[in-house]
């Protein structure tokens, strides 16, 4: 292992490489020094060039800091990540055509490390079968895009999806401490990722592995249970002492699972607005010792709810990103958690999800069409992405999918235990085709599972293969509140009930009694 300068590792990805990048979204395990790096050199000598750049988890801040940052035009004409929405700038470069893009599920690319570390020829899965990713729809491509990466399969009688391998020539990774054999741990790290898989994948490919570090310890001093990425496997690595948790937090004990965080310390209990009804009545539709995953948005704040409602221990909330069981932190520190049970390499964690090892999910939603399929990753006026989202939906029993029944322009308040719309939203979220298909109704009915669609007004679940109104707001009319502002008509249940009129209340809903015994 060298030592270098940040910029004399920079120097060291040559032009046309395939570069792979590790960390998530809200700079959790980034190399962000290597990025600030990369984007000053690139100014400055115009090379590295050409590249190819891959990331599990989009990176970035939604403005400026990331894989924005990174949007130069000559420095890269191919990019491959699960979310480009983390870095717009990035996303303009490929909707003017100057960068191709593929958007792939989150879950198929960080198995995908593991599979190029194998030397595979690639990942098979039933992940985004009959969903945008499959060939028969965009296989992925977005902007300038146009070689297939992705393949329709067949075997032992079933379609599959065949996500091809390809070379690694620089990954870059980061970590907490690194000895001077360049053994390299992550104590302080709120995720792991798959930073381990990453530089085997690089060193299979005969490509070089760079690691940022916060700390240099002599040699042969690190307890060896505490190393994630041994040596042998790093080429160069550089120091940034200044290095923060995320890009808010420059550490938390309880992020890196140091200290669990007491209840003493809880945050004040989200207020009573539109996002938390939906967010309780997603969080109804759970039950005791159920294995969850939150995903991002409102279903975040479902972590927070169960803390105010103490029965956060009497569910087991995961994060894709490796967090297994504790309170997963919402908002722009997303992909964090504390008080967790576990944290995992992310690779396992999706081969868990894509087992069907989770009971329930609560995800969100951008557009729901008549026959139950759901568009998260396509948006109008930015490119965005699915993230976890195929993964996390592709096989789960129980999904609930939340959003607001419209937006754009929505006024709504919670007034005395009762929703008041104050002004309806101009765009129907509920239609009669999505743009792109993220969740498939028609797979969810082959494969059996139930899926509820829960907004502020309505709950709709999806019944032999149609959108069926099974729940409304106390005190709003179905036609005229509800299905005049969708569209299309769903189906109406002869069973229509109110919605559980807890969800509109101040104060906790009392869960922690329902909690006590499994239902």
């Amino acid at each position: 292992m060298r030592l270098l300068t940040p910029e004399d590792a920079v120097r060291a990805v040559p032009d046309e490489a395939t570069l792979l990048i590790g960390g998530s979204g809200a700079g959790h395990a980034l190399p962000q020094l290597f990025i600030d790096t990369l984007a000053e050199l690139y100014r400055q000598d115009g090379s590295p060039k050409g590249l190819t750049t891959v990331r599990v988890v989009g990176i970035g801040d939604f403005a400026d800091r990331g894989f924005s940052q990174l949007a130069l035009p000559g420095l890269m004409k191919r990019t491959i990540g699960s979310n480009i929405g983390n870095e717009p700038r990035l996303g303009e470069l490929v909707e003017s055509g100057e960068v191709e893009a593929y958007s792939f599920p989150q879950g198929v690319l960080s198995q995908l490390c593991r599979e190029i570390a194998a030397g595979r020829p690639g990942l098979v899965t039933a992940v985004g079968i009959d969903t945008y990713v499959d060939p028969r729809q965009t296989g992925g491509k977005q902007g300038a895009a146009s070689e297939d990466l992705v393949e329709l399969v067949e075997l032992a009688g079933e379609e599959w999806l065949f996500f091809k391998a390809f070379p690694i020539d620089v990954a870059v990774i980061r970590g907490s401490v690194i000895d001077e054999d360049g053994n390299l741990t992550m104590e302080e790290e709120a995720v792991k990722g798959e930073m381990l898989a990453m530089a085997m994948a690089a060193r299979n490919s005969g490509g070089i592995v760079i690691a940022q570090a916060k700390r240099l310890a002599a040699a042969k001093t690190l307890p060896a249970r505490s190393v994630v990425v041994p040596g042998a496997l790093i080429d160069i690595a550089y120091l940034d002492p200044q290095q923060p948790q995320t890009y808010a937090t420059p550490y938390s004990p309880y992020y890196s699972g140091a200290l669990r965080r007491p209840s003493s310390d809880a945050d004040d209990p989200p207020p009573l607005d539109v996002r938390k009804v939906i967010a309780r009545r997603s969080l109804l539709e759970f039950r005791p010792g159920d294995i969850c995953n939150l995903g991002f948005g409102i279903s975040q704040m479902i972590g927070a709810i169960a803390w105010e409602e103490g029965i956060e221990d009497r569910l087991v909330l995961t994060v894709e990103q490796g967090i297994f069981g504790g309170v997963p932190v919402a908002g722009n520190e997303g992909g964090a958690g504390f008080n967790y049970q576990a944290m995992i390499d992310q690779p396992y964690m999706f081969d868990f999800y894509d087992g069907g090892g989770l009971d329930i999910a609560s995800l969100s939603f951008a557009q729901v069409d008549a026959r139950g399929n759901v568009n998260v990753h396509k948006f109008p006026g930015r490119l965005r992405g699915p993230g976890g989202f195929p993964n996390i939906s592709a096989k789960t029993g129980r999904i609930c999918f939340v959003g607001t029944l419209n937006t754009s322009g929505l006024q709504m308040d919670v007034v005395d235990g009762r929703l008041r719309i104050a002004k309806e939203g101009s765009l129907h979220k509920f239609v009669e085709n999505v743009d792109e298909v993220s969740f498939s109704g028609n797979m969810a009915m082959r494969r059996g599972q139930r899926v509820r669609y829960i907004t502020e007004r309505a709950v709709f679940e999806l019944i032999d293969g149609k959108v069926t109104l099974i729940e409304v707001a106390e005190g709003l009319d179905p036609d005229a509140d509800v299905i005049a502002h969708m569209g299309f008509r769903p189906e109406v249940s002869d069973e229509l009930k109110p919605m559980d009129g807890r969800i509109f209340k101040e104060g906790p809903m009392g869960l922690a009694d329902e909690f006590r015994e499994p239902r």
